[in-house]
């Protein structure tokens, strides 16, 4: 059974690296588009975590690893993400639709110790899959020419996470998460003219190995006379090690076929460089109040500091982002076996985040430019198993996110998205010694 199971973590890693996902324009800018959290619970949840320590003893947080004081059992979790975006401009009054479904998370968390909590997860950190194409005519000695820009990008870079936590006493608790980041990203703007079969290309291709790691602290105050609680949570990444190493080239070709096969290519500049404050710090903070077993209400911020990234052979700053995150999670009543609905856990959410990106009406990164922000609500359900009980939750987890990003200013592009997540979460006692026969 264990054998079986790491092989099959293995092999859905491998499938999870392999796959493409992304479809928003912005990700052309630095690592591409950011999915923050892909857990369902926490998406669903308007991304609060730092503050939320499960009532349940089937949930895993890695988000705060300090937030496992109730984790008893071994959880293993399969989930999915679909994206719908919406795309608009004022640019020649632009519309596009994109969708892309992709594994989103896939986690294993047990208990080493009544104290001590352990969780391995491997997900999607950021990606790139766009294709923008734009023209413009201009009159030469009467002869319209059409210029053309044709910007390309794909690629997905994954995190790999081990978290331990312990709890030092029935209120404090703390963690630790260590984060592997890799992949590889590539960028490509050609320019071309309708009077000439050659083309002007730059490319970028981006090897990303990086390291960091989180530390979580959480406080909780249980009041056993009336069941409810305090929770007060903490987070800091930081240790940012290794880089993003980047080839440039600047070349003059023509295609032959469709299959891009290139021919006469000519190299106009060719250079390697490397952007080392590709993950800066990090920052949450996180306050919680609910009674236990039936309801819980957390609001949160987090803050990360401005990455410099060399972006087509130049050094760009980008802005510090924060975001301010509010939801919780409701449950009827669990001991009301006479109505499952009773016994569903409903999530519910609402974010707002300033973005990382500043752009000015040239598409140029700008810190006087236009900031692309992005909010929205989500909503989620937890529906447990016919054997699940409330010491024992396993279901089937399903979420959903609508929101917005971007703006129509200066002919950028406005970004409506509808996101759905499904996902299973097994949680039993397994892989344990049994202490008697």
């Amino acid at each position: 059974m264990k054998k079986i199971f790491v092989v099959s973590f293995i092999s859905v890693g491998y499938f999870l690296n392999a796959q493409s996902l992304g479809n928003s324009p912005y990700a052309a800018y630095g690592i591409g588009d950011v999915k923050y959290d892909n857990t369902i619970e926490t998406a669903s949840m308007g991304g609060i975590s730092t503050a939320f320590i499960s009532d349940f003893t089937s949930s895993f947080n890695f988000a705060n690893p300090a937030n496992n004081a109730n984790f008893e059992l071994t959880s293993i979790r399969l989930e999915a993400t679909n994206e719908n975006n919406y795309f608009k401009s004022n640019y020649n009054d632009m519309k596009s639709t994109k969708h892309s479904t992709y594994l989103s998370n896939i986690s294993l968390a047990f208990p080493l110790s009544g104290k001590m909590k352990m969780g391995i997860s491997y997900q999607p950190y950021s990606a790139k899959n766009y294709d923008i194409v734009t023209k413009q005519t201009i009159s030469d000695n009467g002869n319209d020419v059409i210029y053309q820009n044709r910007f390309n990008g794909s690629g997905t870079l994954n995190t790999a996470q081990i978290a331990l936590s312990y709890k030092i006493n029935q209120e404090f608790s703390v963690g630790a998460r260590a984060n592997l980041y890799f992949g590889d990203l590539y960028d490509l703007n050609e320019f071309s003219a309708s009077n000439s079969q050659y083309i002007n290309g730059y490319e970028m291709k981006n090897r990303v190995r990086n390291f960091n790691f989180t530390l979580g602290t959480s406080y909780q105050k249980l009041n056993t006379r009336t069941d409810k609680k305090l929770t007060i949570g903490a987070t800091a990444t930081f240790g940012n090690t290794s880089n993003m190493n980047t080839d440039y080239t600047n070349s003059t070709y023509r295609y032959t076929d469709a299959a891009g096969n290139r021919v006469d290519q000519s190299i106009l500049e060719q250079k390697s460089t490397s952007s080392k404050n590709l993950l800066p710090l990090q920052a949450s903070v996180g306050v919680g109040y609910g009674s236990e077993n039936h309801w819980f209400l957390s609001g949160q911020v987090d803050y990360k500091k401005g990455e410099t990234i060399t972006y087509f052979g130049q050094t760009k700053q980008f802005q510090d982002t924060y975001r301010i995150s509010a939801g919780g999670w409701y449950l009827p009543n669990y001991n009301n076996f006479r109505n499952y609905f009773s016994r569903v856990v409903y999530r519910y959410g609402a974010f707002y985040e300033r973005g990382n990106l500043a752009i000015n009406g040239l598409g140029e990164l700008d810190p006087n430019g236009n900031s692309i922000n992005k909010f929205g609500i989500s909503a989620g359900v937890m529906l447990p198993f016919k054997n699940s009980s409330i010491t024992r939750m396993s279901g089937l987890e399903i979420g959903v996110e609508l929101g917005k990003r971007g703006t129509l200013k200066d002919n950028l592009i406005n970004q409506n998205f509808i996101n759905l997540k499904i996902g299973f979460n097994f949680a039993d006692k397994w892989f344990r010694k049994a202490l008697y026969n």
